[in-house]
């Protein structure tokens, strides 16, 4: 989870980059804290899921509002967070899958865990930022 804060710290400078290189003004506000404990790492991983799925949302709400506006930079740029939000949901919803076949077995939720601590930086994002 620290590597996926990580990485959404970058998606959201890429944002805020794009903003600032178009001449508009980036205004931050305070967001509700985020659920910190959770009753099973199945729970925390479902939760995740649901706020890419709400990530995404929001991506196609921007994407289409850029269309209508005739914003093709805007276009291009959310282009490659409408291609993220696939991997960011296919990650998630594969770690879903996988903690609900391990289910309450500690081996399986130790080799899980393992696996998952083991997730490197996405070199070719990072190179493209």
């Amino acid at each position: 989870m620290r590597l996926q804060y990580q990485e959404e710290i970058e998606h959201a400078m890429r944002l805020f980059d794009h903003i600032h290189d178009r001449g508009g003004a980036v205004q931050l506000a305070a967001i509700a804290e985020p659920k910190a404990r959770f009753k099973s790492a199945l729970e925390a991983f479902e939760t995740a899921l649901k706020h890419e799925q709400k990530v995404t949302a929001a991506i196609h709400k921007l994407y289409a509002l850029a269309k209508k506006e005739d914003d093709y930079a805007t276009q291009v740029m959310l282009e490659w967070f409408v291609r993220e939000q696939v991997e960011e949901e296919k990650n998630v919803g594969l770690a879903v899958d996988q903690l609900k076949m391990a289910g309450d077995d500690s081996a399986a939720l130790l080799m899980l865990d393992d696996r998952f601590g083991q997730r490197a930086p996405d070199e070719a994002e990072s190179e493209e930022a």
